[in-house]
């Protein structure tokens, strides 16, 4: 038995190995270091304003990404990159000027908005500024934020 088991050990390893290299293909096409033949379109995910530190006067907006990374890569060079990168812009109560974040900390934060309703706009731009998507989020700063 024990030579049998000797002589199907090599065989049982190469089927082993043929079975498992298609996922180590598949592996290696999801690299960031490889561009993708063809992505997905990117999508942004805004949650509300977290309720406690809205309370306290701190507007926190977490947000996610899926099929676009937020990194500081500006430039019209920069839009071809694959895996998609590029950053935020953040408008405040519609005001005619934005900010850029390109720092993928997955929270976008406003401090000192006077009591009442506000509105976040946030938006995916490739490095060349150009909108992909975007979200708005409405919300109250209570009065009571302001008195503490």
């Amino acid at each position: 038995m024990t030579r049998f088991l000797k002589t199907l050990a090599p065989l049982a390893v190469a089927l082993a190995a043929s079975a498992l290299a298609p996922a180590a293909v598949a592996e290696v096409a999801r690299t960031p270091f490889l561009p993708l033949a063809s992505e997905a379109p990117a999508k942004l995910i805004v949650d509300p304003p977290i309720p406690e530190r809205l309370a306290a006067g701190a507007v926190l907006i977490p947000y996610r990404t899926e099929n676009f990374r937020i990194l500081p890569v500006f430039g019209a060079d920069a839009v071809d990159v694959s895996p998609r990168a590029g950053h935020l812009h953040v408008t405040v109560d519609d005001l005619p000027w934005h900010w850029a974040d390109a720092g993928a900390n997955n929270t976008i934060v406003v401090v000192g908005l006077p009591p009442g309703s506000h509105k976040v706009l946030i938006e995916l731009a490739d490095p060349a500024h150009k909108v992909i998507a975007g979200q708005a989020v409405t919300f109250n700063v209570p009065a009571a934020a302001h008195s503490h």
